[in-house]
């Protein structure tokens, strides 16, 4: 951990060391410069303040002992026995940093009468899981399902445990962290591991200006959180490997002040995280109405319309059509985007597309280093001609 001291003898000027802080986070309190939440610990205060007047001291953590935590853990997310794919990208990541430590594959898993749908897993790679199967856990409530987390985590000690980001996955996770006083990286993009088993989370921070890599040198279990769709899940074998573990837990842990009177199947909808073929529409687009060339477009290809964060804003779209770490992550297998810039927030929510087709006028655009084939040009000129040529070929 580290803090800034403000040592007020050495303050020569209390107006100018304040106007120093580009976030705003020092105020005078009874005479004397202190130091607020709103800190980002730039330094800059250290930096440009009176020689003194500001100390940034690293404070020493007792270090743990690593070799007591092994293995990476993936949270199966579920219902009623129904696993999310997410968990199965969230294996295939887990089977790859487990590789680079030599380490074992955990799953997790708690339900009701899911025993013969924890054999799935096993078609994955993993090589232990870990099921309890308890009528206490048929529905998800947050109180059992993080005791459960809570045994696991004593019991067996991981070194990284890994959760979809979903709304079970988001309740969750905060809540287990918050157990055992540890870190919570939230939507990752990337994850990799050291060799001392430190695992290195990155993901966009800022409001998606830079990406930040996070590690957690001090804490065990490390944990984050990872959307659906910004993994690859692996191929499914044939055969089965690994084994199942039953686990036992207590009834009088698994006490809620919640009961589920009922579950009722949300209707299935079909979103732009399914579609194969997406027309993003982002700011280049200059009118509301000029969403019916994207739209024309997007049905000549037999795919679905999307949008940038600002045509949300201006009430163009529906918040659930925006692409994003702020909307829905998306993985088709083409995606045109018109008059995008390409800000690591939108860049992170579709780069896994299989081909990304950018059309801009700025050739310096972000947009153009994540795509597979880029033009320099308007759009109001691009498009209306790639529709002409799309209706020739279609009518030939």
């Amino acid at each position: 951990m580290a803090k800034l001291v403000v040592n007020q003898d050495k303050i020569i000027n209390i107006e100018e060391l304040i106007k120093i802080c580009p976030f705003g986070a020092m105020e005078v309190v009874d005479g004397k410069v202190e130091i607020g939440a709103a800190c980002k610990m730039c330094r800059l205060c250290v930096k440009k303040g009176p020689k003194g007047a500001v100390e940034y001291i690293e404070e020493k953590v007792p270090e743990i002992d690593k070799t007591l935590w092994n293995g990476i853990t993936v949270y199966v997310d579920h219902v009623e026995g129904d696993i999310h794919p997410v968990t199965f990208e969230l294996i295939g990541k887990a089977r790859e940093l487990a590789d680079k430590v030599n380490q074992k594959v955990y799953c997790l898993f708690m339900g009701e009468n899911i025993g013969e749908k924890a054999k799935e897993l096993l078609h994955y790679g993993v090589d232990e899981v870990f099921v309890y199967d308890k009528k206490e856990l048929r529905n998800f409530r947050i109180e059992p399902y993080t005791a459960v987390f809570e045994d696991f985590t004593n019991k067996i000690k991981p070194a990284v445990l890994l959760v979809g980001a979903t709304t079970v996955g988001r309740s969750l996770a905060p809540r287990v962290a918050a157990r055992f006083r540890t870190g919570l990286t939230a939507d990752c993009t990337i994850l990799d591991i050291k060799e001392n088993t430190d695992l290195i989370q990155i993901r966009p921070a800022f409001g998606g200006n830079i990406m930040a890599q996070i590690v957690t040198p001090n804490s065990r279990p490390q944990m984050a959180t990872v959307r659906y769709k910004v993994m690859s899940a692996p191929e499914r074998n044939e055969k089965e490997s690994g084994k199942i573990i039953n686990c036992e837990i207590s009834s009088s842990k698994l006490i809620s002040n919640m009961e589920v009177k009922g579950v009722i199947p949300k209707e299935k909808e079909t979103g732009i995280a399914d579609a194969e073929v997406l027309v993003v529409a982002g700011r280049g687009i200059k009118a509301e109405k000029d969403m019916n060339m994207v739209k024309e477009l997007a049905d000549l290809l037999g795919g679905q319309v999307a949008v940038t964060r600002p045509l949300i804003e201006c009430g163009w779209e529906d918040a659930k059509k925006q692409v994003g770490l702020s909307g829905r992550t998306v993985r088709p297998k083409l995606i045109i985007t018109l008059g995008v810039s390409g800000a690591v927030q939108f860049t992170a929510g579709m780069d896994n597309s299989d081909y990304i087709f950018a059309v801009n006028t700025d050739e310096k655009a972000p947009i153009f280093k994540v795509a597979n084939y880029g033009v320099v040009g308007d759009i109001y000129d691009v498009v209306p001609k790639l529709i002409e040529k799309i209706k020739v070929s279609k009518g030939a």
